[in-house]
């Protein structure tokens, strides 16, 4: 068989076509000098297939592949043309998901984005469709859960050492320091029935979260 023969019959030159389903595995080699256009629209297309993607995303995978700049935004240009590539709709997927799978507040949730390619206008958006209310209800939820069975919160050791694993876990949610200690303590107190005992831990913390920031 030759090589023109090999490269026709290649999974990668069958489903580089534009309207051709593309199907699992990366673009062969020997097909590196197929039309640039049509295997970029199937690196696409598979990459959208997968899971939802930003531009961004898309242009490093094409770069990845060795595809042309010029080629790889033309193509893209066209994708965002047929709404396949949308960051806004992109966005706004994200924002639901990973508050929700995660429980990431929206501090985490921008930065995110932001390294996903999405701008501060359409990121700031997405985050409107994430409550404060909602925010906090998802900070509790993790301490609660979080929340070790049969902590002493009468001691006031543990009852510390507790309120800055949890602070710090809420912190690498994306929560605001003082937020943090906050629902912390609150949740503490509702555990221990010590209206008193939030209010101190909350005050004891405050110079600590200064260091966060």
């Amino acid at each position: 068989m030759t090589v023109s023969s090999k490269r026709r019959s290649s999974p990668a030159f069958a489903k580089a076509g534009e309207d051709r389903q593309a199907g699992p595995g990366p673009v062969a080699e020997e097909d590196r000098d197929a039309d640039p256009a049509s295997v970029a629209r199937a690196i696409v297309l598979r990459q959208l297939t997968a899971s939802p993607k930003s531009r961004l995303q898309l242009e490093r995978k094409l770069a990845e592949r060795n595809v042309p700049e010029d080629v790889a935004a033309a193509v893209l240009d066209r994708f965002e043309e047929v709404r396949l590539v949308d960051d806004a709709e992109f966005a706004d997927m994200w924002v639901r998901s990973r508050s929700q799978s995660r429980r990431l507040a929206k501090g985490a949730l921008r930065r995110e984005l932001a390294d996903k390619g999405i701008d501060g206008d359409t990121a700031d958006s997405a985050l409107e469709q994430l409550s404060d209310e909602e925010e906090e209800a998802a900070a509790r939820h993790l301490v609660e859960r979080k929340l070790r069975p049969g902590t002493d919160l009468s001691d006031r050791a543990e009852r510390d050492k507790t309120t800055r694993r949890l602070a710090s876990m809420l912190a690498r949610k994306g929560y605001q320091p003082s937020q943090a200690f906050r629902i912390v303590a609150e949740v503490l107190d509702a555990g221990a029935g010590g209206a008193a005992a939030a209010e101190h831990t909350y005050e004891d913390h405050a110079d600590a979260s200064a260091h966060w920031e």
